[in-house]
């Protein structure tokens, strides 16, 4: 069956897939990186932010349910693969968060937002992915390596699960799916939620995107023999490698992060068509545009440094449990915060 598509075509089309879910579920189900902060923050509502919940552990579940039956390596893994540097999640997640907030949107809100018709958000995700790789092979690299080191193969699997198989007794695998079924049950003790039956139901779909890369891309290599990576969906350095494959793709090959970054796009743009909210949006503000790009440079900076954005980390590495998911997504959230609470306050008057 692999050999009916280029092994590339058919990580593309997964991810593709997989992105148009996600897509979806930012324009129908509202499922929001910064509007979920928002909301618990200044809108006194944890909702979205419990969608985020059911999202984490019905990825859990699933990408340790496919670890079990032998579809999935986790070690393969770009999160599992390296050694886990604190210091990159600490201070990039503070940036991507930080730059969030004066963006108005992480790289998966933007181009959900572009789907739907907002060009202003179009400069963003150009900004986000240009400084993607400026900080990942550009200028900025050699500052990086020097700040913080090169990656190191790590030598065993840094996850939650791994520690609390190790504190149980219980094999690897188990140890993840009981992790991921109790982040849901403590999710839906939320009575809220239970009664917002829409939001868990994105939740669960945002989920299913995330291990349908997993599975799919983790098909495509052990069946192949072109040795593609293992990956699942983040949208910071494929931002960029999207906008180079647009500019060389009569010398280049389409990826996961290429199909992933389109998938969205489709997908947000049916969501917006469905719900009727597709309309043409432009910036006439020059301090609101100039606040957006600053935003998009810094999200780009901090994604790299923190090896992955909001989803990558937020979503993908927490669906392997890796100690760097929760570390840097609590820290976007602070440095989010913290944006959010200089834009409020800057537009008082004493």
């Amino acid at each position: 069956m692999i050999d009916a598509l280029p092994e590339p075509v058919w990580v593309a089309l997964i991810g593709m897939a997989g992105g148009i879910l996600l897509g979806l579920a930012a324009r129908i189900g509202r499922f929001c990186t910064l509007g979920a902060i928002e909301d618990l923050y200044y809108g006194e509502s944890p909702l979205r932010l419990q969608m985020w919940g059911i999202a984490i552990g019905v990825a859990v579940i699933g990408t340790f349910g496919l670890s079990g039956l032998g579809l999935l390596d986790l070690g393969d893994t770009l999160y599992l693969s390296r050694r886990w540097n604190p210091f990159e999640s600490i201070v990039g997640g503070l940036i991507f968060g930080y730059g969030m907030a004066l963006a108005g949107n992480c790289g998966y809100g933007a181009l959900a937002r572009v789907g739907g018709g907002d060009l202003r958000s179009l400069l963003i995700v150009l900004v986000m992915g240009i400084f993607s790789y400026i900080t990942l092979n550009g200028p900025l690299a050699g500052l990086r390596v020097w700040l913080f080191g090169v990656p190191e193969p790590s030598l065993e699997l840094p996850t939650l699960a791994g520690a609390f198989a190790q504190a149980s007794g219980v094999p690897l695998n188990i140890a993840g799916c009981v992790l991921g079924i109790a982040i849901v049950g403590l999710t839906l003790t939320s009575k809220p939620l239970r009664q917002a039956k829409d939001f868990i139901f994105w939740g669960l779909i945002v989920g299913i995107a995330i291990v349908s890369g997993w599975a799919g891309t983790s098909w495509v290599s052990s069946q192949g023999f072109d040795g593609l990576p293992v990956v699942s969906h983040t949208f910071s350095a494929p931002l960029g490698e999207t906008m180079l494959y647009l500019m060389t793709s009569s010398g280049d090959t389409v990826s996961f992060g290429v199909g992933s970054v389109v998938g969205v796009l489709i997908g947000a743009l049916l969501g917006s068509l469905y719900k009727g909210h597709f309309r043409w949006e432009a910036c006439d503000d020059p301090r609101e545009l100039r606040r957006q790009l600053l935003g998009g440079a810094l999200m780009g900076t901090g994604a790299v440094v923190a090896a992955g954005c909001s989803v990558g980390q937020g979503l993908s590495a927490f669906s392997l449990l890796a100690f760097s998911a929760p570390v840097t997504l609590l820290c976007i959230m602070a440095g989010a915060a913290l944006g959010l609470r200089q834009l409020i306050l800057g537009f008082q008057r004493y």
